[in-house]
């Protein structure tokens, strides 16, 4: 991951594309969130969360200025890095995660809805927690004007409420959480590999 992440550093119209990866994947998060909210019954932490990962996507979107001026104006997938798994990440995650937790807990409807929310939400924050930071890093040695470091520490902030909010679902929430972390960790790596794969293109 650092090989790629300096890579994309050092070339202004490839860091683009990969801000506005990164801003599409917290606006879609976001929008997960959201569409996860209990029509009545929605708490502080939740409508908190969803409005960070919004402000998130708009300030990864304003720091693309930094690197390439108009460009990555949307998200079309000409403007993403490797377009198709970045659409589809975390909709499959959240599937996949609802397939286990309906056969682990019998649950559906909204509370399978709450569910997944709490443990998908909880596998992106862990993945955000490692790549924010080593992101930031190769940022520091380039000398870039762009900076993360104030989502980072909103992130971690984010993963300690979802631990909290897990040990209030379930007593062995580590045994499941666990679980839904693998299936994150696949398709993170084939998301990696894709990107790697553009880059090829920037030698």
């Amino acid at each position: 991951m650092q090989d790629i992440l300096q890579h994309i550093v050092g070339h202004n119209d490839l860091h683009a594309k990969w801000l506005n990866t990164l801003s599409f994947m917290e606006n879609a998060g976001a929008r997960k969130i959201s569409a996860c909210e209990h029509p009545t019954l929605v708490d502080f932490i939740q409508l908190k969360h969803a409005a960070e990962e919004h402000r998130h996507a708009y300030y990864l979107k304003k720091q693309i200025a930094k690197v390439s001026a108009d460009t990555c104006k949307t998200y079309q997938l000409h403007e993403l890095l490797a377009p198709h798994q970045t659409r589809h990440y975390l909709h499959q995650l959240d599937m996949q995660a609802c397939r286990y937790l309906k056969n682990t807990f019998g649950l559906q409807g909204s509370q399978l809805k709450y569910a997944a929310y709490l443990f998908v939400t909880y596998a992106i924050e862990v993945r955000a927690d490692a790549l924010y930071p080593v992101y930031q890093a190769e940022l520091d040695k380039a000398g870039s004007k762009v900076m993360v470091r104030s989502i980072i520490v909103e992130e971690e902030g984010h993963l300690e409420e979802m631990i909290h909010q897990l040990q209030d679902f379930a007593p062995d929430w580590e045994v499941h959480a666990r679980h839904v972390e693998k299936l994150e960790q696949q398709l993170f790596d084939n998301w990696l590999a894709a990107i790697g794969q553009e880059l090829t293109q920037y030698a």
